[in-house]
């Protein structure tokens, strides 16, 4: 699927897809979104996070796992300490937490879970909702915190799409998922504007070139980490790239470029057991020790010991 150009190369690698397991060529699943456990099989569900609660049959909840579908929960009590993308959130009442297909992370104790869950699998809303509400927009952060009137807003969204999730009584199945989609897109728009707009405060507004680059680092990262080939791409001097880049984030081109590849490489070490060099070669790095010198320059560790931490 087009939207989801920062899982691309993982996709290239993981092969085998069962019903309800994806697979590696080593074995290694991954979780996509449990329709079994949906009312009708729709695409989404939304419910109360409790201890009783089944997130998912098989995952290991409180172990490093990636998942395939979104995540957003709205905590009623806390803290939370939820890792996502190998980063500690601590989400108390009144925060949300959105995790995104291909994102790694690891639950807390499930019992310290109290609030409202959605989850939603890809593929359920219509091209245009998903770019209007910035659904694959990976540089937004996990966690959010509403003033009052945007909580109030968010959880009249989330109740109303709750009952309409509930209600398979009074339409018939092609209609309720119709709604359930409008529903959901409301929801969803709320969020996005909250979660556009917390970036904007923590860094600055970003502007088109900014914009632009980072889409392109999202789709050619693994093959690509020059910052002049971006530029020439998007027709850019290198000096107008560094001023947008630094605007909107603090980083350069360079750094930006460097953290996203890190990312993705802890995102394939902790989630599946692929040699270090098939890891590397995934982010761009076809000679295995030019990659275990990158990641010990960037995390301070190399790629075996940062993988046995995690096992």
């Amino acid at each position: 699927m087009a939207d989801r150009t920062t899982q691309d190369t993982t996709r290239d690698i993981i092969q085998n897809t069962s019903h309800d397991t994806l697979r590696d060529g080593d074995g290694i699943r991954t979780f996509p979104f449990p329709v079994d456990l949906s009312v009708l099989g729709v695409g989404m569900q939304v419910g109360a996070m409790s201890p009783d609660r089944t997130w998912h049959e098989d995952a290991p909840l409180e172990r490093v796992h990636r998942i395939d579908f979104h995540i957003v929960m709205l905590f009623d009590d806390g803290p939370v300490t939820h890792m996502v993308d190998f980063a500690e959130y601590r989400a108390t009442a009144g925060d949300l937490l959105w995790i995104r297909p291909g994102q790694v992370h690891r639950f807390s104790r499930t019992t310290e879970y109290r609030g409202t869950v959605l989850t939603m699998q890809p593929g359920f809303l219509p091209r245009a909702t998903v770019e209007a509400t910035g659904l694959y927009h990976y540089d937004l952060p996990p966690l959010l915190r509403p003033d009052a009137p945007q909580l109030a807003g968010l959880r009249a969204a989330l109740a109303q799409l709750g009952r309409e999730y509930e209600d398979t009584a009074t339409l018939p199945i092609g209609l309720h998922t119709s709604v359930l989609r409008h529903s959901l897109t409301a929801f969803l728009l709320r969020l996005s504007h909250l979660a556009t707009s917390s970036a904007e405060a923590a860094g600055g507004r970003t502007d088109t070139t900014f914009t632009l680059f980072r889409d392109a680092v999202e789709q050619g990262f693994a093959t690509s980490h020059s910052v002049s080939a971006y530029a020439d791409a998007l027709g850019y001097s290198r000096r107008t790239l560094v001023r947008a880049v630094r605007a909107a984030t603090g980083e350069t081109p360079k750094g930006f470029i460097d953290k996203r590849v890190i990312l993705e490489a802890k995102r394939l070490l902790a989630h599946t057991s692929l040699p270090i060099g098939r890891v590397g070669a995934a982010v761009g790095f076809p000679d295995a020790a030019n990659f275990s010198k990158f990641f010990h320059l960037h995390t301070g560790t190399t790629p075996v010991a940062f993988r046995a931490e995690l096992r």
